[in-house]
């Protein structure tokens, strides 16, 4: 039989991806595509033809490109590099599109187009490990370009690259040769002066679909239990869950979510017996600090939770004392099918819509039934009820209810940071008492400093009704914690609110545009962008957002609107609401 011959080439190959791509899709994925695509449309790809290169695939944020000079790809790299700086230049931090690239030359073999072998390898490892901004390049590649081009690479030393055999002598460039120290940039957040660690979704390995809210149940309580360590800097649940169901590289994750350690893992459940396997890993490098198994009947989960995280606490920081464990472990409900009936209700407050509201209410008012004390699931019922109340019409029923419930959770749940943030905005939207919301804020924030809910919530409580310096405190500490939140409309709410209410109109207007995009199915955003337009005087912008406004929510009327908002909000963000309704010309 004939050999079969394959086709192979030397040639320089570009590997490049988009920073903290994750993070930007779930800020705002519209925007985000139409902005790399404007990118890649206008710069980078008139770039690579200028250059000669041929982008061979592309994938999602990634892109593979070879050129037959590796003096080509390397100039064509940085004059992309600092071109995108230059277009980035004005925009706002969480919004830039900053770019990774690695470079090597290389044998390669050609298959129907596309290109395969070390080489193709080699140069994704390295783009994997460049600065945002930056470029890492391979000694083979630079030993080609050195003294030829205008620009200086720092010498990295030996690097180890996944699936790699052997290390790979790596040169780092940078826009002004300063690369940025702990992987920090203005599009990834630097690390903080204290351990820090994201807890990604837990594998359910139990082979039923059905018991994927138990896994992610078992991660939440972990997420919780950690957040309570008072020197730990733990990401919120709804950022660290943005990675479920997609392959993880958890040096990627610290860099996107700035942080030192990874803890990952899987969860069994079949019958009454459960299973939990868990790793900790260290980001920069990847490396696993620890791993371990741990088995029990169900009715010992939260024991499991409890070790898991004593376990985790114990690694990254080893001169803990064990009554700081004991004081950081949380009170979990008595009935354990009250807990499940909860953990099957959480995926239904994220939208904040009236629909999935009363899904969520099913099941929390069985987990009331069954444990009449549960803090969690009053608080939760009390947040539905508030979503019906302020969307579906004032019912006030949903009001009394709503109010009865929320009082419930600020009296019994003195230990449950989650429980008193959502039950702190019930009682300011329906009972009209800021003083308690305030005070029910504090009070979760002195339990868990890193309650993004809290802080969200605090910044909306604040921005409305309270202290506009705090406000802005607030929303920006739990951006940094939770920077994928479903809540992060709540940031820019609160911050335009705050610009509104000093006369800024403009600047209220970009925030409302931002929260707008955080948001998009939330129709109260719509309104409060249009007030803020018209009295920047930017009355065409406006009519298309009160258009919206009216599609989302044709029973929009100002009067009983704002009697509901005005019961509790600062005057003079209540009237700046009303004359910008009223320049609209929204019906009264």
């Amino acid at each position: 039989m004939a050999e079969l011959r394959v086709e192979r080439r030397l040639t320089a190959i570009i590997a490049g991806d988009v920073a903290g791509y994750s993070r930007l899709m779930g800020a705002d994925e519209e925007g985000t595509l139409a902005r790399l695509n404007a990118h890649r449309r206008e710069f980078l790809e008139p770039k690579i033809a200028e250059h000669r290169g041929r982008i061979v695939k592309r994938t999602g944020d990634g892109i593979l490109i070879e050129f037959s000079s590796v003096v080509d790809a390397v100039r064509c790299a940085i004059q992309q590099q600092r071109g995108m700086a230059q277009r980035n230049a004005g925009m706002p931090a969480e919004q830039r599109i900053e770019l990774r690239m690695g470079i090597h030359i290389g044998d390669i073999i050609i298959d129907e187009g596309d290109i395969f072998g070390d080489g193709v390898n080699i140069a994704a490892r390295l783009e994997s490990i460049a600065q945002p901004g930056g470029i890492c390049i391979s000694d083979d590649a630079y030993r080609q370009v050195r003294g030829r081009l205008d620009a200086n690479f720092k010498d990295s030393g030996e690097q180890e690259l996944k699936n790699i055999a052997r290390p790979v002598r790596v040169y780092q460039w940078q826009p002004d040769a300063a690369a940025v120290a702990d992987g920090a940039s203005a599009g990834n957040p630097a690390l903080p002066d204290k351990p820090s660690i994201a807890v990604l979704p837990f594998q359910n390995m139990s082979g039923d679909p059905e018991q994927e809210y138990f896994a992610d149940g078992m991660v939440e309580d972990i997420i919780t239990g950690l957040s309570r360590i008072r020197w730990l800097f733990v990401i919120a649940r709804n950022s660290s869950f943005i990675y479920k169901g997609k392959p993880v590289d958890v040096r990627r994750v610290g860099r996107e979510l700035g942080v030192r350690y990874v803890l990952e893992g899987g969860v069994r459940k079949s019958g009454s017996r459960i299973r939990v396997t868990a790793q900790l890993l260290e980001a920069a490098s990847g490396a696993h600090l620890w791993a371990d198994r741990f088995d029990g009947a169900l009715a010992d989960v939260f024991d499991l939770q409890d070790q898991i995280t004593e376990k985790v606490v114990g690694i990254v920081e080893p001169s803990l004392r064990q009554s700081e464990i004991e004081r950081s472990r949380r009170k979990h409900p008595e009935n354990l099918d009250a807990y499940d009936l909860y953990l099957r209700a959480v995926p239904h407050l994220a939208s904040a819509m009236p629909a999935d509201a009363k899904i969520a209410m099913g099941f929390l008012e069985r987990a009331i039934e069954l444990n009449p004390n549960y803090t969690a699931a009053h608080a939760a019922l009390a947040w539905c009820l508030e979503m019906r109340f302020v969307r579906e019409g004032f019912n006030d029923a949903d009001r009394v209810a709503g109010v009865r419930h929320a009082r419930l959770a600020l009296a019994h749940g003195g230990d449950d940071p989650t429980a008193l943030s959502n039950a702190a905005l019930v009682i300011l939207h329906l009972d009209k008492d800021f003083a308690s919301a305030a005070a029910a804020i504090e009070r979760a924030l002195a339990l868990n400093g890193s309650c993004a809910t809290a802080l969200y919530l605090g910044a909306h409580i604040h921005g409305f009704a309270g202290d506009p310096a705090l406000a802005e405190s607030y929303a920006e500490r739990a951006f940094r914690l939770s920077p994928f939140d479903p809540q992060l409309f709540l940031r820019y709410e609160a911050l335009g609110s705050v610009k509104l209410r000093a006369g800024r109109y403009d600047e209220a207007a970009a925030y409302y545009a931002q929260a707008v995009q955080a948001n998009p199915r939330f129709s109260t955003m719509y309104a409060f962008l249009t007030a803020a337009l018209e009295l920047a005087g930017r009355s065409e912008e406006a009519k298309s957002t009160a258009r919206r406004l009216l599609e989302l929510e044709p029973a929009f009327r100002i009067q009983p609107y704002m009697a509901v908002l005005g019961s509790f909000c600062r005057p003079e963000l209540v009237d700046a609401w009303i004359a910008g309704f009223r320049k609209a010309g929204l019906p009264e």
